[in-house]
């Protein structure tokens, strides 16, 4: 992923802020013991446990054994993305019709080293830490190996831990624009209010208010 300077997470916080604002929903990328094959993508949800990321998927899936082959696979997670017209974009001085168009999102990519999880005691604990991330208001039963309902089901599924290595963060919002262009667009999609409008909104005017006029930022020497 291509990250430039004012692309980037202000710091760990940031990307750590924004992961716990998602409904943790992403795409796990494994590569195919086949190098002729293209990579597997499984669209999962996930919970952060320190420095590890923990699901669970179903044992028929076809993902295990390229998994069980993998030194390292890629989680993504993206959001908070909006299509800008170029006319939105054009600079001062030039005719809106000129201007060029982009796209804006929020994207995190975690490396992790996998380790699956066979093990019907840390299938429950890794289930029981999901339940608790993904669904806090309770209203659920015990995760138990040997207790209805999610004891018999255990065998169905396995587990899996991703022990996060390295971590690119993506901030699109065209922080390098002046100032008065990236407030324009705010407002812009303020008003036109489709899809995740109004949350690419709230992110451009929060790294505004953090980064400002990027051109006049001092830079390290």
């Amino acid at each position: 992923m291509l990250i430039h300077p004012w692309d980037a997470a202000l710091d760990q916080d940031e990307w750590r802020r924004w992961l716990a604002t998602t409904d943790r929903f992403g795409a796990l990328a494994v590569n195919n013991v086949d190098p002729g094959q293209a990579p597997l993508l499984v669209p999962t949800h996930f919970t952060v446990a320190g420095d590890e990321l923990l699901l669970h998927l179903a044992r028929p899936n076809p993902v295990w054994p390229h998994l069980e082959a993998a030194r390292e696979v890629r989680f993504a997670v993206t959001g908070d993305a909006a299509y800008i017209p170029g006319y939105w974009r054009a600079a001062e001085g030039v005719a809106e019709p000129d201007g060029v168009p982009t796209s804006y999102y929020a994207s995190v990519q975690l490396v992790c080293r996998p380790t699956v999880v066979d093990d019907a005691g840390e299938k429950a604990a890794i289930l029981t830490a999901q339940l608790a991330d993904l669904q806090p208001e309770g209203m659920h039963a015990d995760v138990h190996p040997d207790a209805a309902p999610y004891g018999r089901m255990l065998s169905g599924i396995r587990g899996l831990r991703l022990q996060v290595l390295r971590v690119d963060a993506k901030f699109k919002y065209d922080d390098a624009k002046p100032v008065e262009l990236r407030a324009r667009v705010t407002e812009r999609l303020e008003e036109r209010r489709r899809g995740s409008d109004l949350a690419a909104a709230a992110q451009q005017r929060r790294r505004l208010g953090a980064i400002g006029d990027w051109r006049g930022r001092s830079r390290p020497t």
